[in-house]
């Protein structure tokens, strides 16, 4: 069972997210709250396994609550939710440790389907989110992000499977891609992340992307297997 927490100063959305989740027999919704601060105070005595946060709230908003909250280790994850489709909400939620970035507009499945991975413990990176970071690489001089020396204490196949995750791909279709077990898939994900010291998938993109490991326009040009430097 996934448990939930709702984090949003409109009662109305709350009641609508609850609705979805608890039309799945695998998702609980477990608490709500209406402001950051509540939210942390949530996170603290219910330890859910995904914070669905809203970014604008009194009292704290979502971008400095879910800070705080992924320094406690207080949740499995967060996933911030917005009516606002802005860069600077997308990459303050990332840095702040936001497993997951989706818009209010989406569809009810796409809500599911992301809870899911993160509960799972994969971060959620879209394509249109993983388009912004690439866009942000592409316009930031290469010599202000020079490869950071974590990048060495990877193994040739942990290097192999973060270009495939930085493709999209999920841990199942890395296994087919390398013809490996997906236990074993699992234990490079965790290892990698590990060595570079990111909080999850989303951030070893993300970490992947800024340190040009991963050339943008290698994704651009072979549709999802981007190759190192």
């Amino acid at each position: 069972m996934i448990r939930v927490l709702l984090v949003d100063d409109q009662s109305m959305v709350r009641t609508g997210f609850r609705t979805i989740l608890e039309s799945e027999d695998d998702i609980a919704v477990v608490g709500e709250a209406e402001n950051g601060q509540q939210a942390i105070d949530q996170a603290l005595a219910l330890s859910p396994d995904v914070i669905c946060m809203d970014v604008q709230m009194p009292v704290m908003d979502g971008l400095v609550a879910t800070a705080e909250i992924v320094r406690r280790g207080a949740a499995g994850a967060v996933l911030m939710l917005t009516t606002f489709d802005r860069d600077d909400f997308l990459f303050q939620a990332l840095s702040a440790g936001a497993g997951g970035f989706l818009l209010k507009t989406a569809e009810a499945e796409q809500l599911i389907a992301a809870i899911t991975a993160l509960a799972n413990g994969d971060g959620l990176l879209s394509p249109e989110v993983t388009r912004r970071v690439i866009e942000r690489s592409v316009r930031t001089p290469e010599a202000a992000t020079p490869r950071d020396p974590k990048f060495n204490l990877l193994t040739d196949r942990e290097v192999e499977v973060l270009h495939l995750v930085a493709s999209g791909l999920s841990n199942s279709e890395i296994a087919a891609e390398l013809f490996l077990g997906e236990a074993t898939v699992k234990t490079h994900v965790s290892n990698l992340l590990t060595k570079l010291e990111v909080r999850d998938r989303t951030h070893a993109v993300i970490w992947a992307y800024e340190n040009g490991v991963v050339r943008p326009q290698a994704q651009e040009a072979q549709a999802g297997h981007p190759r190192l430097r």
